[in-house]
Parts: C-alpha cells; structure tokens; sequence
C-alpha cells in the first residue's frame, strides 16, 4: 500500500509540473515562434480542426485560462506541505 501511495505522489508532482510548465509559456515569446500560437492556427488551409496540433493548441490555451487560479492555490498548498512535512 505505501508503494503505491508513493508512485501516486510521484505521479501527482509530475503532472503538477507539467500543467505548470504549459501555464507559463508565453503564446508571443514562445509559441508563436515554434508555429503553436493562436495566430498561427488561424493562417492554416482547409479545416484544421481535426489536426492533433489544433487540439495541442486550444489544449494549452484552455490550461492557461482555466486552471491559472487553482494552480496558484494547489502550489502554494504543495509548498506548505513540502515545507512542513518535507519529502
């Protein structure tokens, strides 16, 4: 049981992570520049919204908008644990 309490908690720093990693990324800095931006997605032919890029796109735009609060609130939460309980 304790393992797998610890591979949960693994898991669960890692997507933290990841979710923090696409909610910084700025769409003129970076992502207009590697072709991933909202502008780039409106200049393509044809319907592209069945292209897995479309949905990568809209995927970290709806991170960005939706999860920017509780993502301040679940990471201050996971540094009060960390500093108080240490890993």
């Amino acid at each position: 049981m304790a393992v797998f309490l610890l591979n949960f908690g693994t898991l669960f720093y890692v997507i933290l992570l990841f979710i923090n990693a696409i909610a910084v990324l700025h769409e003129e800095r970076f992502l207009a520049r590697i072709g991933m931006g909202q502008t780039s997605q409106q200049q393509q032919f044809g319907d592209p919204s069945n292209s897995i890029r479309y949905k990568i796109i809209n995927l970290m735009s709806a991170i960005r908008t939706l999860l920017r609060f509780p993502l301040v609130a679940i990471n201050i939460i996971v540094i009060v644990y960390e500093l108080l309980l240490g890993s």
